[in-house]
């Protein structure tokens, strides 16, 4: 049955989604209108698309699926931009908020400011991603083996990954000249290798100083994305475990940074912290 749905555009540095009430009125056929949608000059144009849902076990509940139709565990940039839309849109008024997802609940601490009118807007939110456990952080084999800077070949090239997992898969490599990755070419190969039985998110890092990551990705599912809260997460925890940066990094995309934060020595959870943006709102048609 074809019918007509609210929605609102919004993005976490260019990481762009597009968003549904589902505590309102359900979605017939995620996975499809996901496709639909998600194509540029023949659709709304985004990465993806997520469902806020009604929870049981927590504030709200989080559905994503990539542009390809395939659901994701997590979406970093989409679940601050969550916290955006509840708040403004009075759905909550806490400013702490539990959202339920496939990789576990995870809470948004916002932050609150009020403009000249004095309407409170949510500009920046940040995420307690939970914790990157030694269990989570190899995706090679069914087995929860780690992979930490090792080598693999694509295509005759080798390179050196860490596979880290937030909830869903990345492999993180380290290069000196983030310029000469063909990132469109190898992105989508690294992904489907069978090593990774669940495909991955592939991210390609250069340090650019201290405590500074450089980072472009390969997202599973959607393609070069301009940026991917996750990814950095990922990137982040890699660089902490390679040497490469201490537990407090600053991690660029093509969409700019966001500070992360791993409390390794602590209670070892992971903190990221960006911005939300709204950027319009419409109706569209259900594809069958």
């Amino acid at each position: 049955m074809i019918k007509e749905i609210a929605f609102t555009k919004m993005h976490g540095l260019g990481n762009d989604y597009i968003f549904v009430d589902c505590t309102k009125e359900t979605l017939p056929n995620p996975e499809a209108n996901a496709i639909a949608w998600s194509k540029y000059h023949v659709g709304i144009g985004s990465d993806g698309l997520i469902l806020i849902e009604s929870s049981e076990v927590a504030d709200f509940r989080m559905r994503m699926f990539n542009a390809d139709g395939s659901e994701g565990e997590m979406c970093g940039n989409g679940t601050r931009c969550i916290g955006k839309f509840v708040y403004e849109k009075g759905l909550t008024k806490k400013s702490s908020i539990t959202l339920e997802t496939l990789a576990g609940i995870k809470v948004i601490q916002l932050t609150i400011k009020k403009d000249d009118a004095g309407n409170e807007y949510v500009p920046k939110a940040c995420i307690d991603m939970g914790i990157p456990v030694n269990e989570q952080l190899a995706f090679r084999s069914n087995t929860p083996e780690e992979m930490i800077d090792q080598e693999f070949t694509v295509d005759g090239q080798t390179f050196r990954g860490t596979a880290v997992s937030m909830g869903n898969p990345h492999i993180v490599i380290f290069v000196d000249d983030m310029a000469q990755v063909p990132l469109a070419e190898i992105g989508p190969k690294i992904e489907t290798l069978p090593m990774f039985p669940n495909r991955t998110n592939v991210e390609f890092v250069q340090v650019t100083g201290k405590d500074e990551l450089r980072m472009r990705v390969w997202e599973r599912g959607s393609g070069i994305t301009q940026a991917c809260g996750t990814g950095a997460c990922a990137t982040a925890v890699a660089a902490c475990l390679t040497g490469r940066a201490s537990n407090k990094s600053i991690v660029t995309m093509d969409g700019g940074p966001v500070s992360i934060e791993w409390k390794k020595e602590e209670d070892k959870h992971l903190f990221m912290d960006g911005p939300a943006t709204t950027v319009f709102e419409g109706t569209v048609w259900t594809v069958e």
